[in-house]
């Protein structure tokens, strides 16, 4: 969270990705539409129809092609909307756990996969509806987290106090996440077991060139069809995507969603290219225990990477602990006692000592107490985070690297979350890119049906892009600005980590626009 330039990892990625100016907050997904245009689904949820005839049972408005997270939170904001809850809506995922109907006990081990959701996410989630879910499941709110890294020359404090809010955000388990979204898929639909197939898919067809039913000049495809009705669904469905599934099954779509990940199918069938780059580094995740519990998100910056600790409940915290592979390999292999006196030694003594307040801190607070408001954290002092007594959940590995996509959308496809874009994690941001994705093509598909547009078109579809692109652009150039900043140990370079946590720490409007920034409320992590 501490400020850096990141005009290098701006620039590589800008070279080869066009952005427009756009609002990077998440907008919330209801908006409040009345009544339902021509063109629209039927309202008693049939099939649609058009020129006269019935679509088929494989005939749908949104593919969504990935069930995890972020395609459920897609589903579930149209869904929720009063123009969208009728669009024909399926989700192609083979994961089982899409099957899930109950809530997951708050008594159990947590999982280590969670996620960092910021003010921002909630307020979507509310908005739809599925956050009162979360509320019944096990999740932890934090108000407070501390930046330093091993030189000890400087550390940051942040507040919600500090713009008066409750809280900077909340660590949720994954499954918790998706669970919570199905959860309120089952309030909305009367069976939502149809709008999921468990499968895979295998191909996509698209249209050779665009046509619309009944268009000038258009030659059916056979000229001795059996019927009207043959002719209008072949003119029907020509102008739809085909998707062909591992089970056989052939879906005709108005749109495809791909939420299929970082390795996105989708994007490699629609040819949609990327730049990015592997980070020499790996992270591994896992669950440890405390004796008491833990309220603050905490992070140290060391000489191969960042080790977070973050609340997820009771007397437990999660860690993220960035390392070389080879490192990560021998941490994941090293017995459990080893493993936890070796996460106490980094969040402690170990690779540098603790900072300490100095001459120049007093300096520094003397000579910008008078620029603007005082943030409450400004005065306080540094601490030592909870030390962790066991290791309760089994050690994952997996490799980063940056990725975004040049292009967002094409012709009937739109890409959202990891399937779009991929960031370093040091800062938990990446889930809250792929939701804010969500969010804003949920309500570009309303804008779509609320003036009848196809909810296929390009010109409609670029609208969405134009919203994400740039924001999702300058987040990543500022992760990736923070990870080669701190993967270099060198006498100048560690003064000027020491500079800006000190500038962090003591410029209070500095601080405050880092933690709007971080929590989804400013469009920069600088002064704006």
């Amino acid at each position: 969270m501490t400020p850096t330039p990141a005009r290098a990892s701006a620039h590589a990625l800008l070279r080869r990705t066009r952005c427009f100016a756009a609002a990077n907050r998440i907008r919330p997904a209801a908006r409040a539409f009345s009544g339902v245009p021509a063109g629209a689904a039927d309202p008693q949820g049939g099939p649609e129809k058009v020129g006269g005839v019935r679509a088929g049972d494989d005939e749908l408005d949104v593919a969504i092609v990935g069930g995890g997270m972020v395609g459920l939170a897609v589903a579930c904001a149209l869904s929720n909307m009063p123009l969208t809850k009728h669009l024909r809506v399926a989700i192609i995922d083979s994961n089982p756990a899409l099957k899930s109907t109950n809530y997951l006990k708050k008594d159990g081990i947590p999982d280590s996969r969670v996620s960092t959701v910021t003010p921002a996410t909630i307020s979507f989630f509310r908005d739809i509806g599925a956050w009162e879910h979360i509320q019944q499941q096990r999740h932890a709110f934090f108000g407070k987290m501390q930046v330093w890294d091993y030189t000890g020359l400087g550390y940051t404090r942040y507040n919600a106090r500090d713009v008066c809010k409750e809280y900077l955000g909340c660590v949720v388990e994954n499954k918790v996440l998706c669970n919570s979204l199905l959860l309120r898929l089952q309030e909305q639909k009367e069976d939502v077991g149809k709008m999921i197939y468990p499968t895979r898919l295998e191909s996509l067809v698209f249209s050779s060139k665009s046509r619309n039913v009944g268009g000038a000049g258009l030659t059916p495809p056979s000229t001795q069809a059996d019927s009207v009705g043959h002719i209008s669904e072949e003119l029907r469905r020509s102008n739809l995507v085909k998707l062909n599934l591992s089970d056989g099954q052939t879906l005709y779509s108005k749109l495809v969603v791909g939420a299929d990940g970082s390795k996105s199918n989708v994007r490699q069938i629609a040819g949609i290219k990327t730049t990015g780059w592997s980070y020499p580094q790996s992270a591994i995740i896992c669950t440890v225990e405390h004796t008491a519990k833990n309220d603050c998100a905490w992070q140290r910056f060391l000489p191969s990477g960042p080790i977070a600790l973050l609340p997820i409940g009771d007397n437990f915290s999660n860690i993220v602990w960035t390392m070389s592979p080879e490192e990560a390999s021998r941490h994941k292999s090293m017995s459990s006692e080893d493993f936890v006196m070796a996460v106490n030694r980094a969040l402690d003594f170990g690779y540098g000592p603790h900072p300490s307040s100095t001459s120049l801190d007093h300096y520094m607070e003397r000579l910008f107490s008078g620029v603007g408001d005082t943030a409450a954290s400004t005065k306080e002092c540094f601490e030592v985070p909870p030390r962790a007594i066991g290791l309760i959940s089994e050690r994952m590995a997996f490799p980063l690297s940056l990725m975004h996509s040049h292009d967002y959308v094409s012709k009937r496809l739109a890409l959202v979350g990891d399937a779009a874009h991929t960031v370093h994690p040091l800062a938990g941001q990446g889930v809250n890119l792929g939701f804010g994705d969500a969010a804003a093509l949920a309500e570009v598909i309303s804008e779509g049906v609320s003036v009848g547009a196809d909810i296929g078109d390009l010109s409609l579809l670029n609208r969405y892009e134009n919203d994400r692109k740039a924001a999702n652009v300058a987040m990543a150039a500022v992760l990736d600005g923070f990870q080669k900043m701190y993967s270099v140990d060198f006498g100048p370079l560690n003064v000027l980590r020491a500079a800006a946590f000190h500038g962090a720490q003591y410029i209070s409007p500095l601080k405050k626009n880092i933690i709007s920034y971080a929590m989804g409320d400013k469009k920069s992590p600088l002064f704006s």
